[in-house]
């Protein structure tokens, strides 16, 4: 199956770093509210997830513990119809992710699934 979550080398690269701090990691991507809609990272078992969390993904990054990425189900109604890539640019962001103290920000950028992602992932078709 392809990939519904990616993550860029930059964010790589720094997962790599937060995990020597911080041990295994997850992400959960924000709704909105005080975190904008910024990806989440907390170190695994700071932020439980429920039976209201979608996991899109279980990253594989090179030299970490396999990375889960929740999205609550609310959110993922407006976000089923997309694939996500987990990006780092600098700035900090308003949030409790542990990338902030670097300076850096976890961000998403998105695309539509095509149809073939769409059939794969039993996502019905846009109307």
């Amino acid at each position: 199956m392809s990939p519904r979550v990616e993550v860029t080398g930059a964010a790589a690269d720094m997962l790599r770093h937060l995990a020597t701090t911080y041990g295994p990691l997850m992400f959960h991507q924000s709704g909105g509210c005080c975190d904008g809609s910024s990806p989440m990272c907390y170190p695994v078992g700071m932020f439980r997830t429920g039976g209201s969390d979608v996991l899109l993904q279980t990253l594989e990054i090179d030299g970490l513990d396999p990375i889960e990425f929740y999205m609550s189900a609310s959110q993922y109604e407006y976000w089923k119809y997309t694939h996500l890539t987990v990006d780092l640019v600098d700035g900090r962001g308003s949030g409790f992710s542990v990338e902030a103290p670097e300076g850096k920000r976890f961000m998403i950028r998105s695309r539509l699934l095509t149809d073939g992602e769409l059939e794969e992932y039993g996502v019905e078709a846009r109307s």
